[in-house]
């Protein structure tokens, strides 16, 4: 059937839906990352803001949400679990008492060299050759650029 817009139930269908094989492709990530980063003592959200501060050191929460795209309400909870478990410690800022500053404690940094052996699974994990696994990071940062454009000129039509 074909709809005055021009597209067909064919096109409607899940198994077609770019915005779905990502979906699909980001939760199968998620389980191969589980038992790996079981080990760490790590969730995969916690890898990912443990990754941000081995990279950069200390950040605002603010910083830190912008740079993983987690909100206040999602990063929040996770950072508090991580201090509870002696991986970050937070601090109010002394001219802000609104701004919060996350830092490594020793322990977390001390997993930073145990996590070399997670990405060391990953390639083998994926299938592809290094190349390929370039390329298609490559993609999908062009993905991901071309889609925040998009976002910004819809919420502000």
């Amino acid at each position: 059937m074909t709809r005055p817009d021009g597209t067909t139930s064919e096109q409607l269908r899940l198994d077609r839906q770019l915005c779905f094989a990502l979906h699909a492709a980001s939760r199968a990530f998620d389980a191969v990352y589980r038992p790996l980063l079981r080990d760490l003592g790590l969730t995969y959200p916690q890898y990912l803001v443990m990754l941000v501060l081995w990279e950069h050191g200390a950040l605002t929460v603010k910083e830190l949400g912008l740079t993983l795209r987690l909100d206040s309400g999602t990063l929040s909870p996770l950072l508090k679990r991580m201090e509870a478990a002696n991986l970050v410690r937070r601090e109010r800022g002394k001219d802000d008492e609104r701004s919060v500053t996350v830092h490594l404690t020793t322990a977390g940094a001390a997993l930073e060299e145990q996590a070399l052996g997670v990405i060391e699974c990953i390639p083998e994990a994926i299938g592809m050759e290094e190349h390929e696994v370039l390329a298609l990071h490559r993609s999908l940062g062009a993905v991901t650029t071309a889609l925040d454009a998009a976002a910004e000129r819809l919420n502000n039509q």
